[in-house]
């Protein structure tokens, strides 16, 4: 498995979890355009042993890596296993552990707009939102669920504008930052659907 990703005091890492399940051009898309938008040194992709909210298990956890390393290939980004590394299973664990193994790194947690309309589902979701910065990417038929998203309205104070983006690495949580990029409409069910994937 893989180890723990260098970085030092005072950098910015964004961070995208999720199964990857499969990855593809649209998790690409977004990362580039999140290290673009938000300030950020470096993303991390957090590839999940599973995810909490599905009740099927993705597929194994080496064959999601190494598609995710197929798909994305940036000198600022790395694909790792960190929870499993971690042993944590839920983001705000996740967090917790990697702001106490790397001190002075400045964590952003990113996500697509439809995370964000179930974002309130998740475990802690206000301990998320009230120690780390969050970036969230608009993808194809969410921006309207996402902005009135039960996460969003107790938020909005907290909410940067689109131009204020590339201050969110620096900014004191709560903070958070909406943003439309380009659309790339793809999706991993769609994929698995069509069969184009494996599947357990």
């Amino acid at each position: 498995m893989d180890g723990f990703p260098p970085a030092r005091r005072g950098m910015a890492v964004g961070l995208l979890g999720g199964s990857f399940d499969p990855p593809h051009e649209g998790h690409a898309h977004i990362t580039r355009e999140a290290l673009k938008r938000f300030g950020l040194d470096e993303i991390w992709w957090l590839v999940t042993p599973g995810n909490p909210l599905k009740t099927r298990g993705p597929a194994p956890l080496a064959a999601r890596l190494d598609a995710a390393r197929a798909v994305m290939r940036h000198p600022r980004v790395r694909v790792t296993a960190l929870e499993a590394r971690l042993g944590t299973t839920y983001t705000a664990e996740t967090l917790d552990a990697l702001r106490a193994r790397y001190p002075g790194v400045r964590f952003v947690w990113l996500m697509g707009a439809d995370n964000l309309a179930s974002f309130h589902r998740w475990e802690r979701w206000r301990d998320i939102l009230d120690t780390v910065p969050v970036g969230v990417l608009a993808r194809p038929g969410q921006r309207i669920s996402a902005r009135m998203s039960p996460a969003a309205s107790r938020y909005r104070r907290w909410r940067l504008r689109g131009r204020e983006a590339a201050r969110l690495a620096i900014a004191a949580p709560p903070a958070w930052c909406f943003v439309n990029v380009p659309m790339v409409d793809l999706s991993s069910t769609a994929i698995r659907a069509r069969g184009d994937w494996m599947t357990v």
